[in-house]
């Protein structure tokens, strides 16, 4: 590596070099498994480092670490370095930052629900279309709220205020279905065990964060762990992405800097490809082509540029391609599909070199300093000056603990958010509702103690009334009592009025006396 150059490894001609200026028109690191796409990436990262550039990568194998520690004398390397005709070479470990999502083997890698957005959370989720429209009215309603969506807690109390309120919201932003909420609910919680929970939260990753150099000047190279991540591809991949896409939204234009400000290395990137939909794929595309303009690089690692779109394949400038094997009629399309795609060097048949290249060699193609693509080169790929090997668990944790980030994420902070507001307006709306439920108990128990009160004093007035007209009628009896002599003149006057009636009684059935 001279001035702003990366030695990449030696030909029949010279040296193989990726131009520094060149680097952020994005590249692809491909090979079937074992033929050395690791290593490549090892002397790409730690020679970006010696450039100044940080350095973005996932560790999915877990054999990445050992870029923090320098290599081992080995007759191998000393004849391949004699072989290419390095004069600058010495065995020195790069500066390193290890980060992992579930905070075992290096600081914590979180962002939040509302920064990753509905269609990455929807792709996260594996949702239909139908869900995805689900997510992005709850996205609405949280907006249209002020409710901040920062982690799984946020976004559960976000459907289960859905749920609530569904007709309402059903009717302002269309329908939404509580079996769709249900089906995202069952998701949600896959996602949690899958490691989501740590994922989405407080602090957020800052940017600058990964972006840093040591005091010599060298980048520092940020290593993800991944081994374990990778359980989850859809976590994985759509990490990454959200990572990519937070840089290319957040970093200002610098045009085509002299060394990109980052470079980001995408292993594994088959994953982020598989069953995406149409407008992911389309997203991906436009982040790749543009994110170049902030002077960031992209590298894709997997095994065939067959696992990449065309329309991502072809904004790939810088390309180092390992053996790729053909035992079926499909792999012999992939690797005349690969081959076709470089510009040729006179007497190199790419098609068969593809199937012979050992183990640490490549076909590489570069771009020049114009921007054009450089014939392909058959490459000896140069060993990596760090180690081959794994760091060690009690040097990984060493560095851990001198590392310039340690203290700005390793403890979760939960501020308020839409779990905490919502639960606070249900507290609030439950507390109402139990005052009123009172208020009208309250009232009608009054309502019921009058209306005992009236039909109270009711029977009482009619009790009254009846003892009153009980002593009127007795005051009466008593006042109709007769004298004795009254007596006889009533008696003699009924026996007067009896005798008449039987005399006229006697006229009438019979004839009339003469006197």
């Amino acid at each position: 590596m001279t001035d702003n150059t990366l030695l990449i490894g030696g030909c029949a001609d010279g040296h193989v070099s990726l131009l520094g200026n060149q680097a952020n028109r994005h590249g692809l690191v491909a090979g079937a498994t074992g033929t050395g796409k690791t290593v490549t990436l090892k002397v790409l990262a730690e020679g970006f480092s010696r450039l100044g550039v940080p350095v973005f990568a996932a560790d999915v194998k877990g054999d990445l670490s050992g870029i923090a520690a320098a290599g081992k004398p080995h007759p191998k390397i000393d004849e391949r370095i004699e072989s290419i005709g390095i004069d600058d070479y010495s065995a020195q470990g790069s500066p390193v930052v290890f980060w992992d999502l579930y905070q075992k083997q290096g600081h914590p890698i979180r962002t939040t629900v509302s920064e990753v957005g509905p269609l990455l959370l929807s792709r996260m989720l594996d949702l239909n279309d139908t869900q995805t429209g689900v997510i992005e009215v709850l996205f609405s309603v949280a907006d249209a709220e002020g409710l901040l969506l920062l982690d799984l807690a946020d976004l559960r109390a976000m459907l289960n205020h859905l749920i609530d309120h569904a007709s309402e919201i059903s009717r302002d932003y269309g329908l939404i279905s509580k079996q769709s909420i249900a089906a995202i609910q069952r998701k949600l919680l896959q996602l949690e065990r899958a490691g989501g929970k740590q994922f989405f939260g407080e602090p957020a990753l800052k940017l600058d964060d990964l972006m840093r150099q040591d005091l010599s000047g060298r980048g520092i190279v940020n290593i993800l762990a991944a081994d374990e991540l990778m359980m989850n591809p859809r976590l994985y991949s759509t990490a990454l992405l959200w990572l990519l896409s937070e840089l290319f939204e957040e970093l200002p234009e610098v045009g085509d800097p002299e060394v990109p400000k980052l470079v980001f290395f995408f292993d594994e990137a088959h994953l982020l490809f598989n069953d995406a939909p149409k407008a992911l794929v389309e997203r991906i595309e436009q982040v790749v082509r543009l994110i170049r303009s902030k002077g960031v690089g992209v590298y894709f690692v997997t095994q065939s540029p067959s696992d990449l779109p065309d329309s991502v394949l072809g904004q790939l400038g810088n390309r180092v391609q390992h053996a790729l094997r053909a035992s079926t009629p499909k792999q012999r399309r992939a690797i005349k599909s690969a081959a076709e795609s470089y510009v040729p060097k006179p007497g190199l048949d790419v098609v068969a070199t593809i199937g012979s290249l050992g183990v640490g060699e490549a076909l590489v193609s570069v771009l020049g300093p114009k921007g054009a693509p450089l014939p392909v080169e058959k490459t000896l790929i140069s060993p990596p000056r760090c180690s081959f090997a794994p760091l060690a668990a009690a040097e990984r944790k060493a560095m851990y603990k001198r590392s310039p980030v340690g203290g700005t994420y390793d403890t979760a902070v939960d501020r308020e958010s839409a779990h905490e507001r919502l639960t606070t307006r249900a507290e609030a709306a439950a507390k109402k509702a139990e005052e009123d439920a009172k208020r009208e108990a309250a009232n009608k128990a009054a309502e019921q103690a009058a209306k005992e009160k009236a039909q109270a004093e009711e029977k009482l007035r009619k009790a009254q009334e009846a003892a009153r007209k009980k002593k009127a009628r007795a005051t009466r009896s008593k006042s109709r009592r007769q004298t004795p002599q009254e007596a006889m003149f009533k008696s003699a006057a009924r026996t007067v009025g009896s005798t008449i009636a039987r005399e006229l009684m006697r006229g009438l059935l019979g004839s009339l006396k003469r006197r």
